[in-house]
């Protein structure tokens, strides 16, 4: 495990040579962010298969079986795929020892390039495939640490991005208490069910998180951590948006994270301006890549 963390966070020792290298090197954010928590206690009881040892070809990390006892829940059926051949990797993915077909699943990967072997096993096994295709982004410290030879380096100004002070007699700064899932489940894109609410909880009690309380105390803005290390489900109750609230509590997050070690990096609708916005005030580094899911239900 320890070698396959060292080979995702060097990038194998490649050097950046054009779009094509530049694309192999940050696309492996996803499963090194998963790596990360493997490595530090592995809350999640996570395993990662490889095609071949030392010189692999393509990592999974996904569950252990015992967990992935509900054939319905794609939030804990879920894959974080890397491979150096997106294109030769169907074999390997095919393999009822590397993913359950039989099961409601999700695959996510920072490379658009698996799309094709996703889409022809997905036709094979009969199941219907929703992709999802949305902007990554990566913090500056991140980027320098992780990837280093990345072009993106060279712009980034240090100790820029920090947002505007909250107001402190009307706010809060806090962390999520599991009595807060429903209405972060409520708000979240991918969510709004019973099963994608005890995904969240279980985050919640496992991970870092940072949020915001109102005068009354309850929820007013937040953002959590999943299994992959990344950022997610930021949102901010309606009558508290356009107050920089959000930003402020990214900002949080993004501390606490960098503070502990963790990669930071999240990913964003491409129809949500808002969030792409504050991304981009604090800083964060839109990718080469793209953050993809694939939610794979059987016919």
């Amino acid at each position: 495990m320890a070698k396959v963390s060292r080979l995702l966070r060097t990038g194998e020792s490649q050097k950046t040579h054009g779009q094509e290298e530049r694309k192999k090197e940050d696309s492996m954010q996803l499963v090194y962010g998963t790596l990360y928590h493997m490595i530090h206690g592995n809350p999640f009881n996570l395993k990662a298969l490889v095609d071949k040892w030392p010189d692999f070809n393509t990592v999974v990390v996904r569950p252990q079986e015992q967990d992935m006892a509900d054939d319905l829940d794609y939030y804990t059926n879920t894959y974080q795929i890397y491979s150096k051949d997106p294109q030769g990797c169907r074999e390997f993915l095919g393999s009822s020892e590397v993913i359950n077909w039989k099961q409601h699943l999700q695959i996510q990967s920072s490379q658009s390039r698996l799309n094709e072997a996703i889409q022809n096993l997905a036709s094979i096994r009969s199941f219907q495939v929703k992709h999802s295709e949305n902007i990554l982004f990566v913090t500056p410290e991140t980027i320098k640490n992780l990837f280093p030879s990345l072009p993106e380096t060279k712009n980034i100004l240090a100790g820029s991005g920090k947002p505007k002070a909250i107001n402190q007699d009307m706010f809060k700064l806090s962390s999520l208490d599991v009595t807060h899932a429903a209405l972060v489940n409520k708000f979240w894109l991918f969510g709004g069910n019973e099963k994608s609410q005890r995904f969240i909880e279980r985050c919640i009690k496992n991970f870092p998180s940072s949020c915001i309380l109102g005068p009354d105390g309850a929820l007013a803005s937040w953002t959590l951590m999943d299994q992959t290390g990344e950022m997610r489900m930021g949102g901010t109750m309606p009558e508290y948006r356009a107050q920089g609230l959000v930003t402020y509590v990214v900002y949080s997050q993004d501390q606490i994270m960098k503070d502990r070690g963790f990669p930071v990096y999240s990913h964003t609708d491409k129809s949500n301006t808002a969030m792409q916005k504050m991304s981009y005030s604090l800083q964060h580094v839109p990718m080469a890549c793209a953050w993809n899911q694939w939610k794979c239900v059987p016919v």
